[in-house]
């Protein structure tokens, strides 16, 4: 995960077999770039029974008796540290020992009261420190989880979510319908515009911008049920930072002077996370790096981090009893 500011211009589902190709070749990265820790990390993202899945409750339709259920069964609240920024309207819980509780279904007309999601998806959402009124871009959003999550700690004055993906599309129209009531649908818009082209589409718009990138989600790829469409991914992922730079570079035209954006991803990657960010560091004359060692200080009882070099840059990496991540 980066968090960056625009410096102001001057005035003026699991399969349930692991899929060997993916694993040999995680082995062999990720050996490398992470040393003994990646054994550890290793443990946890082959054995789907050791996931965690935090609660996050939905304010607009909130689930009171959930919550005491949630309290009875042992769960607490997530970052009950003192983070710089973490708004009184978002609950999120979570069990010490590995449980889920089951999915509601979508029902047309009525609102879900939870989404259950992985608790680190959380940090690039608070580290975006939205204010009620903010125009904000999401601009890979699907599934939309994280759309939901910022939502949960403002009312933005404009929420754009995008994703150019038209399954992911349908998908992500899916999960908004499911947890906003109608009057708040009147500041969110949804497009599927390929985030290359937002920049130049909305130039400076935005306050804050989330750029959740297509990145080799490392949690799926190693369930992938195709062996042959796995070494096919494998052999297509070098392409993966390039495309991701492209969409920073896309959004941070998109953001507004002084703005801020949180770039993240799901894997382990250097290239796909530290190496993407020192690009944009390293040719983007107007970004400024925000320091976020500070969040890792206040959230390592709930997380895992590795370090990543970089101040603006945090590593969640799974371990036994924090298995939350991979989320950079």
């Amino acid at each position: 995960m980066m968090l960056a500011r625009l410096t102001a211009k001057p005035e003026g589902k699991l399969a349930k077999q692991l899929c060997k190709v993916v694993l040999d070749h995680f082995d062999t990265q990720y050996s490398r770039e992470l040393g003994e820790a990646w054994s550890a990390a290793r443990d946890i993202l082959t054995s789907p029974s050791c996931w965690q899945h935090a609660v996050l409750l939905n304010r607009f339709n909130y689930p009171f008796e959930l919550e005491k259920d949630l309290h009875f069964k042992g769960y607490h609240t997530l970052f009950q540290g003192s983070l710089p920024y973490y708004p009184k309207s978002l609950k999120c819980y979570l069990s010490r020992i590995p449980h889920r509780i089951p999915s509601e279904r979508h029902q047309i007309g009525n609102l879900k009261k939870y989404y259950l999601l992985n608790a680190a998806s959380l940090l690039p959402v608070l580290a975006l420190e939205l204010r009620d009124g903010e125009k904000v871009l999401d601009l890979c959003a699907a599934p939309g989880g994280k759309s939901i999550a910022l939502l949960q700690c403002a009312c933005p004055g404009y929420l754009h979510c995008n994703e150019y993906d038209s399954l992911r599309l349908r998908w992500l129209r899916q999960t908004l319908e499911s947890f906003i009531p109608e009057p708040l649908e009147n500041v969110i818009k949804v497009s599927e515009l390929d985030g290359r082209e937002m920049g130049d589409a909305q130039p400076e718009k935005f306050d804050k911008v989330l750029v959740d990138a297509p990145c080799s989600n490392d949690r799926s790829w190693l369930f992938s049920s195709d062996s042959q469409k796995a070494a096919c991914r494998i052999s297509q992922r070098r392409k993966l930072p390039i495309l991701q730079i492209e969409l920073l570079r896309s959004a941070i035209k998109a953001l507004r002077p002084g703005g801020l954006l949180v770039y993240s991803t799901c894997t382990l990657s250097k290239a796909e996370n530290q190496d993407v960010i020192s690009e944009i560091l390293n040719s983007c004359s107007n970004i400024m790096p925000v320091n976020i060692e500070e969040m890792a200080r206040t959230c390592s009882q709930d997380f895992a981090f590795v370090p990543t070099g970089q101040e603006c840059g945090l590593l969640v990496i799974p371990e036994k009893g924090k298995a939350w991540g991979p989320i950079c």
